[in-house]
């Protein structure tokens, strides 16, 4: 018998309380929960309405950032109704539950998935579960994150366990050296649109191989988080020199010895040699080019230098019917290219790509240049600590003087749910992690790519190759 282990395996065995049953079902110890205003309201009802208290306050941390607005000049004011009794409630339940939040006023405060990480609050070997599905980008420290629901996080919050079922694994090889303006961005969409938006459902993926291993974490970050758009419920890769430089100086970092003891065991965390995973996927990406998105699900991407795909050449009825339904509401042809679709909004943001490395690209490919007139460009930075930052690096200026609008942190056009909203019928090049019918407004048509992609378009007004570009170092 093997019993060698993936790193997903090793996550799972080592917070299993007790086994349920034979069908893989296991009482699993959380070790940290991330919450926000939009998704944790009927959990903190529940637990009010049950008498419950939370049984371990200090393992969640709050965090303000789907329903607040992102205007240039920070406000605690909510200009909707809805989001204002959110983020009141969310602060009464944070109060009088002894969790921790940063409000929208807080230097700290930004987009969960940005500001766990930057904190130190996600460390490698945690299990971390959280009422959104992009809790997948924690795997890119080496920690097992998962998206769950309101009932759940009631559960986590009373007991710190979650009656999980046990997924399959799959390992993703990533070989090849990227080419100058391809990214990480661009081999998860390369992955997405290979594999199908359900090609990982019931998997958890372990990105492994020399591309991967050449990434920066923040890189890693986009790769993990935009697993899920795959179908796939966690996302994993092995941590490693780089992990540990990125969380050695975070705020709530282990200190001197135990900083020491910590890295000792976060090096044993990797798949066993021998480790026999259900499915296997190989990606070369060594001529990768830069991906953008024609249709309304993730996986409906193509290299930005070809054509707009006609259903007619795909046998399947269902993916036919799909991508008919998709090119009707993106108002495509087949046969047009998409480096001539024109744009009328540019967005950079999202807990996908709004790092400081992401804004350090864009400044690179818009520098000394000007927004085409007809684009209104946004930059939407993932944290007030990264707005900070771009700020203080020069960044900030460079986007103002092309004629972008520098804004505060916040979900913000990812998903629409504050003002920054598209109207019907505009296209939008987008940074984001999911192009679905009305994600960014009703009728707006959304085109997922890289920051630097997104840049581009921005300057041109249309879909652009970034490798174009005469690329800084």
């Amino acid at each position: 018998m093997n019993s060698s282990r993936t790193l997903y395996q090793k996550h799972i065995d080592s917070h299993t309380v007790c086994n349920l049953d034979d069908q893989g079902h296991v009482l699993l110890y959380i070790d940290r929960q991330v919450a926000n205003e939009y998704t944790s309201p009927q959990a903190f009802s529940g637990m009010r309405e049950a008498g419950r208290q939370v049984w371990r306050p200090g393992a969640t941390l709050a965090v303000v950032d789907h329903v607040n607005p992102t205007t240039p000049t920070r406000t605690a004011t909510m200009p909707d109704a809805g989001g204002a009794r959110q983020v009141s409630y969310f602060e009464e339940n944070c109060r009088d539950f002894g969790i921790e939040l940063f409000d929208v006023l807080d230097k700290r405060q930004g987009i969960e998935h940005v500001v766990a990480p930057e904190q130190g609050f996600i460390l490698p070997g945690m299990v971390v579960a959280a009422g959104d599905s992009h809790t997948t980008t924690y795997g890119a420290l080496g920690a097992f994150g998962f998206g769950i629901g309101t009932s759940e996080i009631e559960h986590v919050l009373a007991s710190q366990t979650l009656v999980y079922k046990r997924l399959k694994t799959m390992r993703v090889t990533v070989s090849g050296r990227l080419g100058t303006g391809i990214t990480s961005k661009d081999i998860i969409m390369a992955l997405i649109e290979n594999i199908g938006a359900s090609g990982a459902t019931g998997y958890a993926i372990e990105f492994a191989g020399p591309a991967i291993d050449d990434l920066s974490v923040e890189a890693r970050m986009t790769i993990c988080n935009m697993a899920v758009e795959a179908g796939a419920r966690g996302a994993f890769m092995a941590p490693d020199d780089k992990v540990f430089a990125y969380l050695q100086s975070r705020p709530r970092a282990p200190q001197g010895e135990l900083w020491e003891q910590a890295v000792a065991q976060w090096r044993t965390l990797r798949s066993d040699e021998g480790a026999v995973f259900d499915r296997e996927v190989t990606l070369d990406v060594g001529d990768l080019q830069p991906m953008v998105t024609w249709g309304t699900s993730p996986d409906q991407a193509a290299p930005v230098g070809s054509q707009v795909p006609d259903p007619a050449a795909q046998p399947d009825l269902i993916l036919r019917q799909g991508m008919q339904r998709a090119l009707n509401y993106m108002g495509l042809e087949p046969g047009m290219l998409l480096s001539e679709l024109s744009i009328s909004h540019a967005f950079i943001g999202s807990c996908t790509n709004a790092r400081i490395e992401d804004l350090r690209d864009v400044a690179r490919v818009v520098r000394g240049k000007r927004v085409a007139a007809h684009v209104r460009a946004m930059i939407v930075p993932g944290s007030t600590l990264v707005r900070d930052q771009a700020e203080s690096e020069g960044l900030a200026q460079i986007f103002l003087d092309a004629g972008f609008e520098w804004r505060q942190s916040g979900c913000s056009m990812c998903l629409a749910m504050n003002d920054d909203v598209l109207a019907p019928g505009d296209r939008c090049a987008s940074s984001t992690n999911r192009n679905f019918e009305g994600r960014q407004g009703a009728g707006a048509r959304t085109h997922l790519m890289s920051p630097a992609m997104v840049a581009a378009a921005a300057i041109t007004g249309h879909l652009t190759d970034v490798r174009s570009f005469a690329l800084e170092a």
